[in-house]
């Protein structure tokens, strides 16, 4: 069910589910009956619990704090750790049950509590099939949500984990009828037949490639190969996604500041991401080291950082901007600033300042607090009337203040570009 509110321009996701309602309705096995009303099934409430947080740092969402600045571009809220609203191909939001097959995993990430080389307190849980189908077309039938996000830890080897996921959707779709959305993680190194498998089920497929390189995945994992394990799966999806249409596509994430990689170096990885692999989505989590790891000692990542990859993105993704133009964002030293992207581009781009009357689409969406929307409304307003109030401008959706200092508006720019950006560095 789709929950979007349209204010000013301003897209809001409300979810009415939370992770402590869901927990408790366990707990107290409350959910919806499955066939026979008249039953209930026993749920573990540590287990769903665990599994459930187990996934807190896999996102497919934006950050709620990733919103670009301009009140026309939109991102999706990121509720944690068990519901989550990706945007569909259809523009609306889906709640998801988020959650691991199983908590056990064989590889050493250094930032990951499942992984081996945690060493603070870890009690192991693994779903069967059959009980992680039961639980979520409970939720699904009682209206909670709209489909399932299942990833996992590898338990004995990949592909044993992964059969054991795609018996769980299978079950889902063949004996419930289950019609939700289904993202599907991906494990590192399992086999073509069972992504093919999944990819005839599941509406998404995902594998993180976590760090820009190999040489960075090396220091976070002994265990997987950048190369052979992650890089060639995501190449076996592209090319079921071109044989067959998944309906949402791939996506992936970066896990960002563990290895001390700058921003230029991942952002150019998830260009050759988007180009390479024809990637949906790329998701950044800003690294938040955990007790009990290697690396929690490790500085915690500022969110403003997540927050500006994502609004970059967004300028490369959405507004077509060029490689060229994104490069202009970083400093000397390859890092973004906690600045606005598209208003430090527009500062060392724009000479003088441009008329909305003559301005073409791609011209307009370069100026600050001008976005998709307000540009098209902005064209098809001048095909009627010339433009020579700041005013007119506001009621089409522009955000004047942001936009001013690049316009010229009846011949008069309001402020000087150079006398703007000094007082803007001051």
């Amino acid at each position: 069910m789709c929950t979007k509110y349209l204010n000013k321009n301003i897209i809001k996701i409300f979810l009415m589910t939370s992770l402590e309602k869901i927990t408790h309705l366990a707990y107290q096995s409350k959910y919806d009956c499955i066939g026979d009303r008249s039953r209930v099934f026993d749920v573990d409430f540590s287990k769903l619990d665990t599994l459930s947080q187990g996934t807190k740092h896999d996102m497919c969402t934006s950050s709620l704090s990733a919103r670009v600045a301009n009140q026309n571009e939109v991102f999706e809220d990121e509720i944690r750790p068990v519901y989550y609203p990706p945007f569909t191909t259809t523009g609306c939001s889906v709640s998801l049950f988020k959650t691991l097959f199983t908590n056990y995993c064989t590889h050493d990430c250094k930032y990951c509590q499942n992984s081996t080389e945690y060493n603070g307190h870890k009690k192991i849980y693994s779903y069967t099939p059959e009980e992680l189908a039961k639980i979520t077309i409970s939720l699904y039938k009682g209206k909670y949500i709209d489909g399932l996000f299942l990833s996992s830890g590898i338990s004995s080897d990949e592909n044993i984990t992964t059969e054991k996921m795609i018996e769980t959707i299978k079950i889902l779709k063949e004996r419930y009828n289950f019609a939700g959305y289904i993202h599907f993680k991906v494990l590192p190194g399992v086999s073509y037949e069972y992504i093919k498998q999944a990819s005839e089920i599941a509406d998404r497929l995902s594998i993180n490639i976590e760090t820009p390189s190999n040489n960075y995945l090396s220091e976070l994992s002994s265990t997987k190969n950048y190369v052979k394990d992650i890089l060639k799966r995501q190449n076996y999806i592209k090319k079921l996604e071109l044989k067959k249409n998944l309906p949402s596509g791939q996506t992936t994430q970066l896990v960002v500041g563990a290895c001390r990689e700058s921003d230029f170096e991942i952002f150019k990885r998830v260009i050759k991401e988007y180009k390479e692999m024809m990637l949906k989505r790329v998701y950044y989590s800003a690294f938040n080291p955990l007790q009990g790891t290697p690396l929690e000692k490790t500085s915690e990542q500022p969110m403003w950082r997540e927050h500006r990859l994502y609004q970059l993105d967004w300028l490369y993704r959405i507004y077509n901007f060029s490689e060229k133009e994104v490069k202009i964002a970083f400093n000397e030293e390859g890092f973004l600033n906690n600045k606005d992207p598209k208003l430090q581009i527009a500062l060392k781009t724009f000479d003088s300042g441009i008329d909305p009357n003559e301005a073409s689409y791609d011209e307009l969406i370069r100026i600050p607090g001008i976005g998709p929307k307000s540009a098209y409304r902005i064209i098809n307003f001048r095909k009627r009337n010339n433009i020579f109030k700041r005013e007119q401008l506001l009621n089409l959706g522009v955000k004047i203040k942001n936009a001013t200092p690049f316009l010229k508006i009846n011949g008069a720019e309001y402020i000087k570009i150079d006398k703007w950006i000094e007082c803007k560095s001051q």
